[in-house]
């Protein structure tokens, strides 16, 4: 029978061990932050009904999406968090307590062209806070804070939350006339950081079809730069031109106001005009977080508000705020990068323990032991030769070896050997436990990321 060779599709990712072991530490402080902040996890199908993942239909979303049938159902693999999320919403509202906070953190698909640092299945980490009618401006500013405490404890420190509020924008297109455009405009200068403001000008002059006079305008707001104060005493000089304006100037005041309470300090947050997100159904505050050191890498965190979640599913009214890191592809640059801790442990056990008798009841009542004390315990019995064994777990990095034979079991004791430094001990199971656990202690600072 011919062989087939074993591959790995063009835009999936599958790591080794250690870096798999660095993935899941990842996706734990993520956990661990998105719980922190009172947000419940929620998981929904990989699968759903093509129709209520294209409810809105159209664009890059039908051309991307993963479509097929199944007998008579068709069928898709969900493309994002964000439709599942308004699709169970929608169904459970009668069961739900508002506002609804919830995390997930799954993978999605996309059919889009395979390249460097994108892929066709990732990993999202959302978190929203859906309302009932309607929602406080206050989540708004607690968004920024999440984000803030996530990135921190995983190990960034040069990142910068770039937040504006789409209320101004529309309200400053309007008071440019240009309300029907303000969508193919903001599109326009979303892409500021990719080609540059005198690229920015043509295509609003080419492509949008505006005049150079108000290109240059739109460009002059769009600059608008200083500290965060700075920033809005300047658009505090536009108020009073638009309702709309003066709405969402009042919005973005509460949500930096807020900041500092909620613990983000201003060496990390910065409003920023030009941030306008790419998808529509943003009506407020919106945000996109950048790595200072790494421009190229682009947004690693971005969302916003919008005032109608479920609107294909329900009329009832669901705004919400959130936000969502493409956790696959943010790995993948670090990891390329080489900002990943190495140093942090990344081995399947604490400690493994190499049986030196062929009876091995001690051996393993040693091994549950230590797993009743939350020591992750690998009990190795292959009939290999003691330097294969040792080799076996230093290939692993597994810090600590217990070795059992009879003179221990006889003693009712167990040998204890640091893998690290090579230093070794005959002690009780009990007393191995609690010098295992305080070695443990001893390695475990550091963070995930490195600066």
């Amino acid at each position: 029978m011919s062989k087939i060779t074993p591959r790995t599709l063009s835009g999936f990712m599958e790591l080794l061990p250690a870096p798999q072991q660095q993935m899941e530490q990842f996706l734990q402080i993520l956990r661990e932050t998105y719980e922190l902040y009172g947000f419940t996890p929620l998981d929904t199908p990989l699968i759903e009904s093509s129709e209520i993942l294209l409810a809105k239909g159209g664009g890059d979303t039908e051309k991307q999406i993963y479509r097929f049938q199944k007998g008579d159902a068709d069928l898709a693999l969900r493309f994002d968090l964000t439709v599942p999320l308004a699709k169970y919403v929608a169904m459970h509202a009668g069961e739900l307590c508002f506002p609804f906070r919830r995390y997930q953190i799954g993978k999605v698909y996309r059919g889009e062209r395979a390249q460097r640092g994108r892929f066709r299945e990732f990993y999202q980490a959302d978190i929203d806070i859906i309302g009932d009618g309607k929602l406080d401006i206050a989540n708004e500013a607690e968004i920024p804070a999440v984000i803030y405490s996530t990135f921190t404890r995983l190990g960034l420190q040069r990142f910068a939350i770039r937040v504006n509020n789409r209320k101004i924008l529309n309200g400053f297109y309007a008071m440019l006339g240009l309300t029907e455009q303000a969508g193919d405009v903001m599109r326009t200068v979303d892409k500021l950081d990719k080609v540059g403001a005198d690229n920015i000008r043509t295509m609003l002059i080419e492509a949008v079809g505006l005049n150079a006079e108000t290109a240059d305008e739109i460009l002059r707001f769009i600059s608008i730069s200083g500290s965060n104060s700075e920033v809005m005493e300047k658009l505090n000089a536009y108020r009073g031109r638009n309702e709309l304006f003066d709405l969402g100037l009042d919005e973005l005041a509460t949500v930096v106001k807020y900041l500092g309470a909620f613990g983000v300090p201003e060496t990390h947050f910065a409003v920023d005009l030009t941030i306008a997100r790419g998808l529509d159904y943003y009506t407020g505050t919106v945000y996109e977080t950048t790595m200072l050191d790494h421009p190229e890498i682009g947004s690693i965190c971005s969302g916003g508000r919008y005032d109608n979640l479920a609107e294909y599913y329900t009329e009832r009214q669901l705004p919400g705020v959130g936000i969502s890191i493409g956790v696959t592809r943010l790995f993948y640059v670090l990891q390329e990068q080489g900002m990943l801790n190495s140093d942090l442990p990344t081995a399947p056990a604490d400690v493994l323990i190499l049986p030196m008798t062929e009876d091995l009841t001690e051996a393993a009542s040693a091994a549950t032991y230590l797993r009743a004390q939350g020591i992750r315990t690998q009990l190795y019995t292959e009939p290999r030769k003691m330097k294969g064994k040792l080799g076996y777990a230093d290939k692993l990095r597994i810090p600590y070896v217990a070795f059992l034979g009879e003179d221990e079991i006889a003693a009712g004791k167990i040998t204890i050997r640091n893998m690290v430094d090579g230093g070794q001990e005959t002690v009780s199971v009990s007393d191995a436990a609690e010098l295992i656990q305080s070695g443990l202690k001893a390695h475990a600072g550091g963070k995930l990321i490195l600066g």
